[in-house]
């Protein structure tokens, strides 16, 4: 590994495979409140007709799973593996879906935007697949679910 010399700047680390991120005008505070519920995607993500915490307990339990029914009755299941108020951030896992993905390990987070007062919101996925679709799904994760989904809470926020 090479390290940089001194006096040239250190490169950031690469993004996960899929990744996208808005600024969304609110509180990282008000946003939160409202992604935190593991259960609410159905009411802010387009293309998702239903989505319920299966054993119908409370959304923000470690743990709990949802079950999404989006286009065409695909099934989507994703395990809520953990949940941190203090960082704004919760991750998942995918434990059953269409698409041909291994292994797929999620992350939304928000954060302050300190000079507007603003909120930024990633997500992002590590994940396996074949190496045939594996450019296909990071399109597919990042463009065709995570910015649509983020297009969609800006507008919500607006």
């Amino acid at each position: 590994m090479t390290m940089p010399s001194a006096g040239s700047p250190a490169l950031p680390p690469s993004p996960p495979p899929a990744y996208a991120s808005a600024v969304l005008p609110a509180s990282a505070d008000r946003v939160w409140a409202y992604l935190r519920d593991f259960g609410n995607l159905a009411e802010w993500m387009p293309g998702v007709d239903t989505g319920v915490i299966e054993d119908g307990g409370p959304s923000d339990r470690v743990g709990c799973v949802r079950r999404i029914i989006g286009p065409g009755d695909t099934v989507f299941r994703e395990r809520l593996t953990s949940l941190d108020d203090a960082a704004r951030t919760y991750r998942y896992e995918i434990l059953e879906c269409p698409l041909p993905v291994r292994r797929c390990r999620a992350t939304l987070r928000v954060v302050p935007v300190t000079m507007t007062g603003e909120s930024f919101v990633e997500w992002s996925a590590d994940f396996s697949a074949n190496a045939d679709d594996e450019e296909a799904m990071a399109k597919t994760l990042t463009l065709g679910i995570y910015a649509t989904g983020l297009t969609a809470l800006v507008r919500r926020f607006s």
